[in-house]
C-alpha cells in the first residue's frame, strides 16, 4: 500500500459522492495483505432517519457478488464429487425442457450455455418463487445460441446451476451454501433474502434506493429468493471483504478447483473474462482481478481481488446503479500509486 496519501485521496472522491448526492450511503473496505488499511461507511443506510452507514453492520444487497459464494460452492460439489462440470444439465434436471441443444454445468456457470436474460420487468420481479419456481419464467424459451458457442451475461443461469446443485445433493442451495461456505469462513452477516437472520441483523438492513432527478426514492420492492445464486444474497460489506480474503488465499477448496474457477472461458480463441462465477478481468487501468461487479434494485457492488497485489476491495452502495463506477474507479487506481 502506497502510504497515506492513496488513502486520503479514497476518502476525498467517497466524501464527496455523498455530498454530491450521487449515492445515498456506501460502505468500504480495502484489504492489503490480509490487513485493513482502511474500512469505513460514508453517507446513510436510511436517508429518512439518518441512519449512518456502518462497514460492519450494514447490511447491503450484494448483486452478482452472490455468484463468487455460488462459484465456490459449485467447486466444493465438484471436489466432493457429488457433480460434474462437464456433465448435462439434464442429468440432475431431468424434468427440464428439452432444448435444441444439450448444456452443461460448466456452462451454465460461465454464461455459455445460452439461456436468456432479463425481458422486461422480470429483473424487478416481486414473486415469493423458490428456486424451482422461477426457471418458470424462462424453461419454455428457445436457447438464444448453440453452447459453448457465444456469451450471453445473465442471472437465469444461476437460477439453473442453483436447482442443479440442490437436486444432485439433496440439500436446498441455501442450507448448502451456509454449511459448506458462510460458516467455515465466518460469514455471519451473509444471507439469504427474509430468511434465516436474526433480529438485530433485520435492524441493520439499508433501505434501498433509486435516482431520480432531484437526490433519491426507494426502490421498488423486489423478491430475490429464486435468483439466490445469482443476485440474492445480503451481507455487510466487512463480510464481502472477508470473502475476498479467503478467495484470495484459496481457502477451503483445492489449488487445481480453484484454477478451474478463475479461469477465463475461451469462446472462438478469445476470453470471455469470466470464469465460473467470477469475473476474471482487468480493471480501468489494466491490473488483473477477479470478483464481481454486482447491479440489482437498491444496490450496486464492487468485490475485486488483486492476486498480484494480495489486495482485496469491497464496496457497497444502497441505490440501483448510480453511474458511478468511473469514480470508484478513480478511488481504487489511489489505493496503488497514491494519486488520481
Amino acid at each position: 500500500m502506497n502510504g497515506g496519501k492513496g488513502l486520503e485521496q479514497v476518502d476525498i472522491i467517497l466524501h464527496n459522492l455523498i455530498t454530491d448526492k450521487k449515492v445515498p450511503g456506501l460502505a468500504i473496505t480495502i484489504m492489503d495483505n490480509g490487513g485493513k488499511v482502511l474500512q469505513k461507511g460514508y453517507g446513510f443506510a436510511d436517508l429518512e432517519n439518518r441512519d449512518k452507514v456502518d462497514p460492519k453492520r450494514t447490511v447491503f444487497r450484494i448483486a452478482s457478488i452472490s455468484k463468487c459464494i455460488t462459484g465456490l460452492a459449485l467447486g466444493k460439489m465438484v471436489e466432493d464429487g457429488i457433480v460434474d462440470l462437464d456433465e448435462s444439465f439434464y442429468t440432475y434436471v431431468p424434468y427440464y425442457p428439452k432444448k435444441k441443444y444439450d448444456f452443461t454445468l460448466r456452462q451454465l456457470a460461465s454464461h455459455t450455455a445460452g439461456i436468456r436474460g432479463y425481458r422486461g420487468k422480470e429483473y424487478a420481479l416481486n414473486q415469493n418463487y423458490s428456486i424451482k419456481d422461477g426457471m418458470e419464467i424462462f424453461k419454455n424459451d428457445p436457447l438464444f445460441f448453440e453452447p459453448g458457442t457465444s456469451y450471453l451475461y445473465n442471472s437465469f443461469d444461476f437460477v439453473l446451476l442453483s436447482l442443479a446443485m440442490q437436486e444432485a445433493s439433496g440439500i436446498s442451495f441455501q442450507q448448502y451454501i451456509k454449511d459448506t461456505i458462510l460458516m467455515p469462513l465466518g460469514l455471519e452477516t451473509t444471507f439469504p433474502p427474509q430468511k434465516d437472520v436474526s433480529s438485530s441483523t433485520v435492524e441493520n438492513i439499508a433501505q434501498f434506493y433509486t435516482k431520480k432527478a432531484l437526490g433519491f426514492k426507494e426502490a421498488v420492492e423486489v423478491n430475490n429468493t429464486y435468483k439466490l445464486a445469482g443476485g440474492g444474497y445480503l451481507s455487510t460489506c466487512d463480510d464481502v471483504a472477508q470473502l475476498g480474503q479467503a478467495i484470495l488465499e484459496r481457502k477451503l477448496l483445492k489449488a487445481a478447483i480453484y484454477d478451474e474457477l478463475l479461469a477465463s472461458q475461451i469462446i472462438d480463441g478469445k476470453p470471455t473474462y469470466y470464469g465460473l462465477g467470477f469475473q476474471v478481468s482487468q480493471d480501468a487501468k489494466g491490473r488483473p482481478f477477479y470478483g464481481h461487479v454486482g447491479n440489482s434494485v437498491g444496490t450496486y457492488t464492487n468485490l475485486f481481488v488483486y492476486p498480484n497485489d494480495q489486495k482485496v476491495v469491497s464496496i457497497l452502495i444502497n441505490c440501483t446503479d448510480p453511474k458511478v463506477q468511473k469514480e470508484l474507479d478513480l478511488a481504487i487506481d489511489a489505493i496503488f500509486d497514491g494519486t488520481v
